[in-house]
């Protein structure tokens, strides 16, 4: 796979302007990025400025703290791919998976995943917040439940990514799924580091300066 297409060209600040939107969208088509990753209100506009090219819509929910309740979660995915959304990112309730109610995890994720349809599901764990076998419990669990992607973080909590998660998780889900790798990814050194590791997309709002 060309460099290009790992990378989710991502703005999820929330006092990112029009203006700056449109300017994230224009980046992508220019470096023809596998997507362009936004807040669920921005999800039209930037559709309307990438019809015509390869670039995907991605948006989060649940975000960035993946605390609110299944049925607000699912509702917000409904809502974005009523907005045209390709891609869903979504965070994973971390204190029903800290607390061991793995059904819950999966339950929603399941709901969540129906909500898209078959458009790409990924599941943010932020696993900055958990140990090792969290970690494979929550890869586990988003597989059961019919996800497509694990991805390591939302970059609004402790920490982003890691080399060493990002290895986990890839061992953990294998071919099964795949791995996004998010958070704190600046460099062409950073980008090589989690390719490396395993990881089959990368979040960055550095797209354009990692293929330099």
């Amino acid at each position: 796979m060309k460099a290009n297409k790992y990378i989710d060209h991502t703005l999820l600040k929330p006092d990112a302007s029009k203006e700056q939107i449109i300017k994230l969208c224009q980046e992508a088509r220019e470096g023809d990025f596998a997507s362009v990753c936004v807040n669920p209100c921005n999800i039209s506009l930037a559709k309307k400025l990438l019809e015509g090219s390869d670039v995907k819509v991605c948006c989060v929910i649940g975000f960035p703290l993946g605390a609110m309740t299944t049925s607000s979660k699912v509702f917000e995915a409904g809502d974005a791919v009523e907005q045209g959304a390709d891609e869903v990112d979504m965070v994973l309730n971390i204190g029903r998976l800290k607390d061991g109610e793995d059904d819950y995890v999966r339950n929603e994720i399941r709901a969540v995943k129906e909500a898209v349809g078959s458009r790409t599901l990924k599941v943010i764990l932020e696993t900055c917040l958990l140990n090792e076998e969290e970690i494979v419990r929550a890869c586990r669990d988003a597989e059961r439940a019919g996800a497509d992607f694990v991805k390591t973080s939302t970059g609004f909590s402790t920490g982003g990514a890691t080399a060493e998660a990002v290895r986990l998780m890839k061992e953990t889900v294998g071919d099964a799924m795949k791995v996004k790798a998010s958070g704190g990814i600046r460099t062409p050194e950073d980008f090589r580091t989690m390719v490396e590791a395993g990881a089959d997309r990368i979040g960055t709002s550095s797209g354009s300066a990692l293929l330099k």
